[in-house]
């Protein structure tokens, strides 16, 4: 698919057909990711790919427990929102495969030559590393549709992080940072209106 089209069609897929997604897709679509640009070269980026139902359920579980746990307003919407931000976050364990986006610690030139720590240098240059993981995400989901996939960039399960990690067999000083829900859509994915260029464009001449 040629670039620009793959750019303007892009939409968020939730939901997917039983059709598996081939191992060797899988492996393609991360390849492909692992091109993208990243902080000092150091590829911050590890992937596993989740397709046992079992697992699946386990994890959409937990992250359905840290929700429903979760303190709740006086509002009369408190309930209806947590069981939307329920469904946003646990609606992969239908896909047929999720990617699960780990995050490598990596150390910074800077901190080779200053008095600062890792975080603050971090902060300061506007994490970097979480940077790369985004142009790495970005070049999966544009990747997806030439294999008839449709695809999910997903942060809100981190909610229960603590409680995914051991599932996934992640474990320090590794971090799970994101995933990618993908399989093949059960309906054409229709792209959202985005802003014009005028709204977001500026140039200082």
């Amino acid at each position: 698919m040629e670039l620009k089209i793959a750019i303007e069609m892009r939409a968020s897929v939730r939901s997917f057909t039983a059709e598996a997604v081939p191992v060797e897709t899988l492996r393609e679509l991360v390849r492909r990711g692992s091109f993208a640009p990243s902080v000092n070269n150091y590829q911050p980026w590890r992937f596993i790919a989740v397709t046992n139902k079992d697992v699946l359920a386990a994890m959409a579980q937990v992250v359905s427990q840290r929700i429903q746990s979760l303190p709740e307003t006086e509002s009369r919407m408190a309930k209806v929102v947590k069981k939307q931000v329920e469904f946003f976050a646990t609606f992969f364990e239908h896909a047929p495969a999720l990617i699960a986006v780990v995050l490598e610690p990596y150390e910074t030139i800077l901190e080779r030559g200053v008095e600062l720590e890792h975080e603050a240098i971090n902060l300061q240059r506007g994490f970097p590393d979480m940077q790369s993981v985004g142009a790495c995400i970005q070049n999966i989901l544009l990747s997806a549709p030439e294999f008839g996939l449709g695809a999910c960039w997903m942060s809100a399960p981190l909610i229960a992080r603590d409680e995914l990690q051991p599932l996934l067999g992640i474990t320090q000083p590794h971090t799970l940072v994101a995933f990618v829900a993908v399989g093949n859509p059960s309906k054409a994915p229709v792209p959202k209106e985005k802003k014009s260029i005028d709204d977001i464009f500026t140039i200082i001449e």
